[in-house]
């Protein structure tokens, strides 16, 4: 399996940022290599939601349970497509009322064994992109609080 798992401190309210990472059918506005999402139900509790990812040629679509617990915890939950597992969680911690710590892990593998060998050789630049795309995603909405975002070790 392919991972990272990466902690960071953000100059935005936990719920905020809950609230950006659940927006799921905004993702194709900000996140590279996301095509189309499709959003089939959704509740405080739970989404059922499609999306299609691509690079050049290359594209794949998958369909994921989203457990959401506002603002603590999104966790992704693989149920369709070219994976055979997926492990995806956040978790966000309230530092006090304009910043928060989030903690973001993935886990993941393909059934295709050359998709499996190139996620493993580009997963970690790819990371930094969306992780990037997130971040400038949440400026953009929130404005930049005079502060700045910090990897936690």
């Amino acid at each position: 399996m392919v991972g990272i798992r990466e902690t960071r401190r953000l100059p935005y309210s936990a719920a905020q940022m809950f609230d950006l990472v659940a927006d799921v059918k905004r993702y194709g506005e900000f996140l590279p290599w996301v095509i189309a999402t499709r959003v089939r139900s959704d509740s405080e509790t739970e989404m059922v939601a499609d999306m299609v990812v691509g690079f050049k040629s290359l594209r794949e679509s998958f369909t994921s349970r989203v457990a959401k617990d506002r603002p603590r915890e999104i966790a992704v939950h693989y149920v369709d497509g070219p994976l055979s597992d997926l492990d995806n969680v956040w978790t966000f911690r309230e530092i006090d009322e304009h910043s928060c710590e989030i903690d973001f892990a993935v886990d993941f593998q393909f059934r295709n064994k050359v998709f499996q060998a190139l996620a493993g050789q580009y997963f970690d630049r790819a990371f930094r992109k969306m992780v990037e795309a997130f971040e400038a995603r949440a400026q953009a909405l929130y404005g930049n609080n005079n502060s700045s975002a910090q990897i936690v070790a």
